[in-house]
């Protein structure tokens, strides 16, 4: 007979053993030299192109940790602290925000362990609420439509996002609760003593995370299951009732933890309770005696008012008689028809209706709403509003570790919290940074996941095979060396004299590594035809520095980012050998035009002050193959069109630092789609920026584009004597 499938209630301890197992070894990782650690991509100033440079204020640093003798107070100053530091705004007890693109498995993973280099210490118990939306809908089709000049195109998930989500759903909701419980871990171990966990799930599964849920955070720390009424589904509505609700679990950490009441508005029907009226306003009024006879001071009679007659079993008092007394001559005790005395309730004190766990007052997201994002899962923000306002207090750490379209960053914003975001997604990431820079947020760092691939293919059964770049030589068509004749990551193609050159997964590919490229080639056994670079990961300068080679026998390529995730198995790399369906990229890259530079004088209130006025144009830009972009063949037709008539269209951002130290780049000045209070175009950014700053002799400029596919190119050009 064939072995009969599992039910979910048999498979739920084995669950549970392997998620204590997988969290266990990530936290007994942590202390390692090789942990996991945030890179940082930007330091956002969200300053659009209408408002010039960001003229944020300036935090204030304590003199004990500043380099000068007087604490820094300058926006410059500000920035050269943080440029020259990096990251070390926590050290002056300066908390910035944080946006990580990247697994959350990953991020918890490298906030946990901290990184002194960096200046990021460990949050390990330093957040007070976390609010999570993991997916629920195995069978969503999670495309991103792009809209173009002229036309629309629709970005599949990237592979990467692929193989996550089909990883979460493979097995239907047992490997979704195998996706859940180490996380859920993880997010225990950065929940402060007073901390709050909120995870938003639906009702096909939602008894199943609460089972979890009370393993890890305990049955005694459940506080609420939370009904939001968002809307009807009329699916199934001749066989069922429709379903009309989401479920949102509260746990917290321990009977500390921060709550306060919400209140909604009273009813009509309340209202009309507040039917009389004094010189204070409108009123109503409640008891001041409860049943149950007492011998103390609260069953004594009080003016002439004996309570210990009253009723069957006799009354009290709820207050004291002096307290009596003291209500009476404040004016604010009743004496109704029966001279009964009651206290006065105005509707001045009145706080509203304690909210309780049905949520029917908050309507979904739609299309026209003010806050809409275009987001697939977007939730209201009035719905964060509720959980952040009632479970953390003003300058709280709070933390959403399924971002999607930011809705917990902005809320936090608004409330005066602190925030931490991640999201796998390339789209959800560029939305949320646009969403904060339309909000005019404080400035916040925007990391990625460092060594991500490297940690991938530690993860890998795959690794058994073989060294990576020799993994990597044989998909790319090329024969490795043996150990003796060169290093593992260089191979050759005899027949067209070629030599490829594999860099390492935790290496930025730049300048060095392509001039010992060219040096091999033309040293190397007596010499080769042509070099190819094959690369993870390349410095922003990249297109740059091929440009001012301007080497015909030189490519560099790009190696497929969802590599690693495709190479799950021996059987899966030898797929993909057999297929010769591996293809690898040309780069993208930014040009700009050549940077003028004019003195100006600006009169101030102290006089005039010598400046400089910066025009930055873009030139061109040069698009990822469309062969590379997860797009239908339709699609893909489109956009090579628009490439070739139309480039700058493609780009959905780009940023400005006027002052790049080469390690931290500043977003001081930006533009992007949608942002059409400097134009009227909703499709294109502007292609020219004029900025003024403070006079230098010699700075570095950078400038940065992302593309609508999320694809990242910068160009630094140096200005001045």
């Amino acid at each position: 007979m064939p072995e009969q499938k599992q039910s979910l209630i048999e498979l739920l301890p084995k669950i549970v053993a392997e998620g204590k197992r997988e969290a266990e070894q990530i936290l007994e990782k942590l202390a390692q030299p090789t942990r996991i650690t945030l890179q940082t991509n930007e330091l956002v100033l969200p300053a659009k192109d209408i408002s010039g440079l960001w003229k944020g204020k300036t935090p204030q640093i304590p003199n004990s940790i500043s380099h000068s003798e007087s604490a820094l107070a300058g926006e410059e100053s500000l920035l050269q602290e943080l440029g020259d530091s990096l990251v070390t705004s926590l050290s002056y007890n300066l908390w910035l925000n944080r946006l990580i693109y990247g697994d959350n498995l990953l991020a918890m993973q490298a906030l946990l362990a901290g990184d002194e280099k960096s200046g990021l210490p460990s949050m390990r118990g330093k957040i007070d609420l976390m609010y999570n939306d993991p997916p629920f809908d195995s069978k969503a089709d999670y495309r991103t439509k792009v809209t173009l000049p002229n036309c629309d195109v629709e970005q599949k998930s990237t592979v990467i996002e692929q193989f996550a989500y089909s990883d979460t759903w493979k097995d239907g909701t047992a490997s979704y609760l195998k996706m859940l419980y180490p996380r859920l871990v993880l997010m225990r171990e950065l929940l402060s003593e007073q901390g709050s966990i909120y995870v938003h799930i639906d009702w096909h599964i939602g008894h199943y995370v609460k089972v979890i849920m009370d393993e890890i955070f305990g049955k005694e720390n459940f506080r609420n299951e939370i009904s939001w009424k968002r809307s009807a589904i009329a699916s199934n509505v001749e066989k069922q009732w429709r379903n009309s609700h989401d479920i949102i679990f509260l746990y917290t950490k321990t009977k500390k933890a921060i709550f306060n009441p919400q209140f909604g508005a009273y009813s009509e029907s309340s209202e009309k309770h507040y039917n009389k009226q004094d010189e204070k306003g409108r009123f109503r009024t409640v008891p001041l005696m409860a049943s149950g006879r007492t011998n103390g001071v609260s069953g004594q009679a009080w003016r002439g008012v004996d309570v210990s007659n009253r009723g069957k079993q006799g009354m009290h008092w709820l207050k004291n008689p002096s307290e009596l007394e003291r209500l009476d001559s404040a004016g604010v005790i009743y004496w109704n028809s029966n001279g009964v005395p009651e206290l006065k309730y105005y509707t001045t004190e009145a706080k509203g209706v304690y909210i309780s766990d049905f949520w029917d007052d908050i309507a979904p997201i739609n299309s026209m709403a003010k806050e809409y994002v275009g987001y697939g899962t977007q939730k209201p923000e009035p719905l964060i509003e509720r959980m952040l306002a009632a479970s953390s207090n003003e300058n709280s750490i709070v933390a959403d570790f399924f971002g999607g379209s930011g809705t917990t960053g902005a809320v936090a914003e608004r409330l005066g919290r602190k925030w931490i975001m991640s999201d796998l997604g390339k789209p959800a990431c560029m939305i949320i940074r646009k969403r904060l820079i339309d909000q005019n947020a404080q400035p916040f760092f925007y990391h990625s996941i460092g060594d991500y691939q490297k940690e991938q293919f530690s993860k890998s059964e795959f690794k058994t095979i073989g060294s990576l770049a020799q993994v990597v030589l044989q998909l790319y068509g090329a024969m490795p060396f043996t150990q003796k004749e060169a290093p593992p990551n260089v191979g050759y193609i005899k027949q067209s004299r070629t030599l490829v050159v594999v860099d390492s997964p935790n290496k930025l590919t730049g300048f060095n590594t392509i001039k010992k490229a060219q040096q091999w080639r033309a040293q190397f056994m007596g010499g080769w035809q042509k070099v190819i670079v094959l690369g993870w990961n390349f410095e922003t300068n990249i297109g740059q520095v091929i440009s001012s080679l301007n080497d015909e026998n030189l490519e560099v390529l790009v190696i497929p980012a969802d590599l690693l995730d495709r190479l799950k198995t021996k059987t899966s790399y030898q797929q993909l050998i057999k297929s010769g369906k591996i293809r690898f990229s040309s780069l993208q890259y930014l040009t700009i035009k050549p940077i003028q530079v004019k003195s100006i004088k600006v009169k101030l209130e102290s006089g005039i002050e010598e400046k400089e006025e910066l025009t930055i144009k873009l030139d061109n830009y040069v698009l990822l193959s469309p062969d590379a972009l997860p797009l239908s063949e339709e699609d893909k037709a489109k956009l090579q069109k628009i490439a070739a008539t139309d480039p700058l269209a493609l780009i959905e951002y780009w940023s400005v630092d006027p002052d790049y130290d080469g390690e931290v780049f500043r977003s001081r000045w930006q533009d992007y789609r949608e942002n059409t209070e400097n134009d009227a175009d909703p499709l294109r950014v502007v292609t020219e920026a004029v900025i003024e700053t403070p006079k230098k002799e010699k700075r570095k400029v950078c400038v940065k584009a992302v593309d609508v596919f999320g694809f990242e190119s910068a160009v630094v050009e140096e200005v001045g004597n």
